[in-house]
């Protein structure tokens, strides 16, 4: 199974859906925590799920159960804690939540990607969830658009 990511930052839309229209995704699902954020420019939930079936033919799916903690995301953005905090404690909440588990499986049949904000993955949630999902359950290739 090979599951994609990207990030909205820094990026045009031209830029952001041409990369998703390159490598034929056919499903996006947003791990953000907040998705209607006025920062969020084109990739407002509602707009996104739009401009994915006109521009892409894409479906978008938001899954929180992939999403850090307020607290947890706050407390990184704030810089009260480390990158290597915030990997520490959010791959710890995805082991409590046991997203192995919960998460169907079938969510990443066909092309898919997962989308947060971070321009580059490395410190990005979305890395570390593919990881984890790696490490639980093999089989998964990882391509950072």
């Amino acid at each position: 199974m090979e599951i994609y990511t990207i990030g909205f930052a820094k990026k045009s839309a031209e830029a952001f859906f041409g990369a998703l229209r390159k490598a034929g995704i056919k499903r996006l699902v947003d791990i953000r925590l907040n998705n209607t954020s006025q920062l969020a420019g084109f990739t407002k939930r509602d707009d996104l799920k739009f401009f994915l079936k006109e521009l892409c033919n894409s479906e978008y799916i938001h899954e929180p159960l992939l999403a850090p903690t307020p607290e947890i995301l706050n407390s990184y953005k704030k810089k009260k804690i480390s990158w290597q905090e915030y990997e520490q404690r959010f791959l710890e909440l995805m082991s409590e939540r046991k997203i192995e588990e919960k998460i169907d499986q079938s969510l990443f049949n066909g092309p898919t990607v997962l989308l947060c904000s971070e321009a580059k993955p490395e410190h990005c949630h979305r890395r570390l969830v593919l990881e984890y999902l790696y490490k639980k359950l093999g089989n998964i290739k990882i391509t950072h658009l």
